[in-house]
């Protein structure tokens, strides 16, 4: 069985200055990233699951966000990190859709489609819902200061979501999971 890290795509391993990133001239790896995957290529696959409600709300296409997608994938492939699977819910919050963070959804396709064992693995956000989506796949979970972290972690504080490591950076992150693997 694969162990998978589950990241979260805007804030987390990219800059998210505005909550709609699509635009190609808007892409910008956060410090810290290309480092932190590398560390975590030798003992586990990758997989992002993001929500894109700018789709839901008009604000881009999904052809955009496929073309920003495919922007992320090339410059972590010249790095020599794979990103197996983009899974991509573009629904807004208000359309109660069954794809949405924290929804597990993403997680158990991914899980049959790369045989992961769920335990094993962990589930990287800058957001609550990140943290949420891990807990009830029981997978392990940290907590990203980066992107829009900081801004909601007040919101985590006052949940009864209690990540297994709050990190500054994606390289803090990626250390803390090496270092703690049974």
């Amino acid at each position: 069985m694969n162990k998978a890290i589950y990241i979260d795509r805007d804030g987390t391993l990219v800059e998210d200055p505005n909550y709609y990133v699509y635009k190609l001239e808007d892409f910008g790896l956060l410090p810290g990233v290309v480092k932190g995957l590398k560390v975590l290529s030798k003992e586990f696959i990758f997989i992002i699951i993001t929500n894109q409600s700018g789709i839901g709300r008009g604000v881009h296409t999904l052809k955009d966000t496929e073309k920003f997608n495919e922007k992320l994938i090339n410059e972590l492939k010249k790095e020599d990190i794979e990103i197996k699977k983009i899974y991509i819910c573009p629904h807004a919050p208000e359309d109660n859709c069954d794809c949405r963070k924290p929804s597990i959804k993403f997680i158990k396709e991914a899980e049959k489609e790369f045989d992961i064992d769920l335990k094993k693995s962990w589930v990287i956000g800058d957001k609550p819902i990140d943290v949420k989506m891990g807990e009830k796949s029981e997978c392990k979970t940290i907590y990203a200061l980066t992107g829009h972290g900081k801004e909601y972690f007040k919101d985590l504080e006052k949940s009864n979501l209690n990540p297994d490591f709050v990190a500054e950076d994606f390289l803090k992150a990626a250390k803390f999971i090496i270092n703690n693997i049974k």
